[in-house]
């Protein structure tokens, strides 16, 4: 339906003018290159053919990028300048980029150079703070120490400094000591929650056998040899250390701050560098000679004009055909302004593959119906549609984020038109407001039905919905039996469930209503049945056949299941109404005048944020589980790979093509 045709491209082309080649190839950015690896096995023609090495030049680039990318986040950081609510890229017409870039970028260079010499001097610095607090923490217990600490021992005397659990008997302790060290001269510093810090000073001697008494005690012991000082000049030191660095820390902060000014230069390197590298990243994957080189890849017919024009001009050899009937090819979808807004949902589950179709244009209208079910509230509807406009509108983004924007926009105004029917406006506030603020009777009619009266018709709406939903299903596997040639398939294993689901529902459900479709229903679902039972295991032999369509008629309770699986669409659609009257009822309970108003108010904009917030959230990720396991388990496979053309990549700056259109 909606999956682009793509064709195979092959190219010969001059070593002399691939620079320039890739250049032009990378601004159409039509063009998917294949890797090269394991193309060339002939032996004869090895020693001729070689893969580009490129490694060297994607290294240093890759390098410079990293560099650049140190810089920005460095000057973002100290960037005190107000930022958007969403980044978006900015236009630039390309020579107009070109020439920019060419005038500024010995400058941008030198801020780089700034930022990164200035991060890391406030990281370094950082670092050494930690450190000295560190050393600092493990000082501070001995500070009641007056004794320099490289004076750890004499000619005939030693110190020693340790810890003991906090708990331990010091006296005790003591005792033992000096019963095994007589001339031993101990001293408690201090003492915190865990430890107690113990200084000794016995002859060199006695060293030993002043541990060896200290032993049953858990000694730790503790060298503080390698300072100078006594331990409170020492920590003083320190602090000092830690002051210079942090007036230092402040310096190359406020240099950071100056750099912010140049954020957008950086940014606009940054892309300059990617360029460059995914283009040097590119003759990588292309075959070489010494005078020529060889790619092969994957363009979108509508491309063919432009890429053949360029080709000719560079006057390379080339082949373009169509693939092989079994090759896969890289999938690129494209559908019209509205469908395209839901292909998101189809690529967060898989692409499809090339013999698949495209489900969105099937699955978009469901979706839409789906979410807007869920969330049932003709105020919130507006609110999201109005947002997602304003964000479409202001910030312009891109990519998936475009999309999800532009499908959400869409959900909005599903939302308010199932709201209006079910007469959703915030729940009952403007009910529960009028009474509160002005003591008078007012509601909102609902143009169809109110589902917190009448849960079970939206209950029977829903598994109508769904069955529906499911039908339809069915009915893309059976066009594609068709369109592959095998029409009997779609016969026997669409065409009969038709019948047998369809029977099933007039003789349970419509023949109280008409009597006849009691009669046609009960036929059509025994011509169903009968009809499974002989065909489901015609693929099978022997006794398989008969265990095939006893097993294929069994499948009738798994349409059971998907078809109670949207009763989700009732669960959604009044857990939004309930919830909402929930607050406004919490809200009123403050009673009327001016008190009581501002609290009905204060509680319902909070209230309605948070509902608004879980119940989207619930809305778009079941409305994502009904396309995924109901609808796409009926007839879609997926599996494609997404076509990555050699393109403009960046980040920052969007270069307009102001000579290429779209041949779309």
């Amino acid at each position: 339906m909606a999956v682009t045709d793509m064709q195979k491209i092959s190219v010969i082309g001059l070593n002399s003018t691939r620079t320039a080649f890739l250049q032009e190839l990378m601004r159409l950015g039509v063009v998917e290159i294949n890797s090269q690896e394991g193309v060339v096995n002939d032996e004869e023609w090895m020693p001729d053919i070689f893969r580009t090495s490129n490694s060297a030049d994607v290294s240093r680039l890759e390098a410079d990028l990293a560099r650049v990318s140190v810089a920005l986040q460095a000057v973002t950081k100290y960037d005190t300048t107000k930022q958007p609510l969403l980044r978006t890229r900015i236009e630039m017409g390309e020579e107009a980029f070109i020439d920019y870039m060419n005038a500024n970028k010995t400058s941008i260079e030198l801020s780089v150079d700034q930022a990164v010499s200035a991060d890391k001097t406030i990281t370094e610095a950082k670092t050494e703070i930690n450190r000295l607090k560190t050393v600092i923490a493990g000082l501070e217990p001995w500070q009641n120490l007056d004794l320099p600490m490289e004076l750890s021992e004499t000619k005939f005397a030693c110190t020693i400094l340790g810890t003991v659990n906090v708990k331990t008997d010091i006296a005790r302790l003591q005792t033992s000591v000096c019963d095994a060290v007589p001339s031993v001269v101990m001293e408690e510093v201090s003492a915190d929650k865990q430890q107690k810090y113990l200084y000794f000073l016995c002859l060199k001697e006695e060293k030993d056998m002043l541990y060896e008494a200290l032993r049953p005690f858990a000694f730790v012991p503790v060298t503080l040899a390698e300072n100078k000082g006594t331990v409170k000049e020492l920590i003083a030191s320190y602090h000092n250390n830690i002051v210079e660095l942090e007036e230092n820390i402040q310096k190359q902060e406020e240099v950071l701050t100056a750099l912010s000014s140049a954020r957008k230069n950086i940014e606009y390197l940054y892309d300059s560098l990617c360029m460059r590298k995914d283009r040097a990243k590119i003759v990588g994957n292309m075959l070489s000679t010494e005078t020529v080189f060889y790619f092969d890849g994957w363009m979108p017919k509508w491309s063919k004009d432009k890429v053949e024009a360029l080709l000719k001009e560079y006057e390379y050899y080339y082949t373009i055909e169509e693939p092989d009937p079994d090759e896969e090819i890289p999938i690129l979808l494209h559908n019209n302004s509205v469908v395209e807004a839901f292909e998101g949902v189809t690529s967060m589950y898989s692409l499809p593959s090339r013999h698949d179709i495209d489900p969105t244009k099937v699955m978009a209208p469901f979706y839409f119906l789906f979410f807007g079910l869920m969330l049932s509230d003709a105020a919130y509807g507006i609110m999201l549609s109005v947002g997602c406009a304003i964000v479409l509108k202001k910030y312009k983004p891109e990519g998936m984020m475009y999309r999800m924007f532009k499908m959400f926009f869409y959900c909005g105004i599903s939302t308010f038109l199932w709201g209006a029917l079910f007469g959703g406006w915030f729940g009952d506030f403007f009910t529960v407001a009028a009474k509160t603020m002005f003591g008078v009777d007012f509601a909102i009619p609902a143009i169809w039905f109110n589902p917190l009266e009448e849960p079970m018709k939206l209950l029977i709406f829903s598994l109508i919905l769904g069955g529906i939903h499911i039908f339809v299903g069915m009915g893309v596997q059976a066009y594609m039996y068709i369109r592959d040639g095998h029409p009997l398939d779609a016969l026997f294993d669409i065409g009969l469930w038709y019948l047998l689901l369809i029977g099933l529902v007039l003789f349970g459900f419509a023949g109280g209503y008409v009597p006849m479709l009691y009669t046609v229903g009960k036929y059509m679902a025994i011509v169903g049945a009968v009809g499974i039972l002989l065909t489901g295991g015609r693929k099978k032999k022997g006794f398989g056949k008969i265990t095939g369509g006893l097993g294929s008629l069994y499948g009738i309770t798994s349409y059971l299941s998907d078809v109670l699986s949207y009763s989700r669409l009732l669960a959604l659609g009044l857990a939004t109404g309930v919830v909402a009257q929930v607050i406004n009822t919490l809200g009123s309970l403050a009673g009327g005048g001016i008190v009581g108003s501002i609290v009905l108010i204060v509680v319902f904009l909070a209230g309605t944020v948070f509902n608004i917030a879980i119940n989207a959230l619930g809305a778009f990720v079941h409305s994502c589980r009904l396309q995924y396991v109901e609808f796409f388990g009926k007839f879609y496979t997926g599996g494609g790979r997404e076509f990555r053309p050699f393109a403009r990549k960046t980040k920052y700056v969007k270069i307009l093509e102001e000579d290429v259109e779209d041949g779309r």
